[in-house]
């Protein structure tokens, strides 16, 4: 497996791209990625699968909250998401194609699986098996990452040259209802970070004080976290991180 590359300890990540409606730039749409690289960001951005089997840029499962329409994603064909604009913006949903060749190796750019499972299990493995047809020959900082350990265990095999990793927080019964009590507690622990082969982790910000992280930072593990709103919370998060996710404020990008 290559080695993470130092851009993702040292520049800044955009989460979803540098989005912000008021300006026209949706959450993980072309507009945010741009600007995201012409300020000199790092970018996140985040995996569904279509109907057709395209890995689509875009966070939700189902289209409601971020377009006009609703349904959930992997019912519609690539080229049908790429026609439905995304809110606040006038572009259509982009595949990872099409943001491989945007961002063109300028920048680091980190890429979210989104679990398919529901319970953090085999996801059947097509979204990363694309994922990784069309990762295979970018020539740029790149990493991959998912919630689902069983998702990163895989692209062990589909990628073995991509760095990974494990995205993690406190699995909280609050915001992980669909989770059973024993896989979040599972699931706290990050049981598979070895097993997996992965290089980073991405931790909730308001849990980086957990002993399974501290220990992970203690044997070389990189530290990123999400979702950082402000310099105050990034000064706080540095102490434990070596890099963070962030929105709604530009943080300064290290010399």
């Amino acid at each position: 497996m290559t080695r993470l590359s130092e851009g993702f300890r040292r520049v800044p990540l955009a989460h979803r791209g540098l989005h912000d409606v008021t300006d026209g730039r949706p959450e993980n749409a072309r507009a945010g990625l741009r600007a995201a690289i012409a300020a000199g960001y790092g970018i996140e951005i985040d995996l569904q699968p279509s109907r057709d089997g395209r890995p689509m840029v875009f966070h939700d499962y189902d289209l409601g909250r971020l377009t006009a329409q609703e349904g959930p994603v992997r019912h519609r064909d690539a080229a049908e998401l790429a026609t439905i604009p995304l809110a606040g913006g006038d572009e259509g949903i982009p595949d990872l194609s099409e943001i491989l060749a945007l961002v063109a190796g300028r920048v680091p750019l980190l890429v979210e699986l989104k679990d398919q499972h529901g319970q953090m299990g085999d996801a059947g493995g097509a979204l990363e098996e694309a994922t990784a047809r069309t990762l295979d020959g970018y020539v740029g900082p790149v990493a991959v990452m998912s919630f689902n350990p069983a998702m990163v265990t895989r692209m062990a095999g589909l990628s073995p040259d991509v760095p990974r990793g494990i995205v993690t927080c406190d699995f909280s019964a609050e915001h992980w209802p669909h989770l059973t009590p024993e896989t979040r507690a599972r699931l706290r622990g990050i049981p598979d970070f070895e097993t997996s082969g992965a290089q980073f982790v991405s931790h909730q910000f308001q849990d980086l004080h957990s002993p399974r992280i501290a220990a992970l930072r203690a044997e070389g593990a990189t530290i990123l976290c999400w979702t950082i709103r402000s310099a105050a919370d990034e000064r706080t998060a540095r102490a434990v991180a070596d890099n963070i996710t962030f929105e709604g404020y530009l943080p300064e990008i290290p010399a």
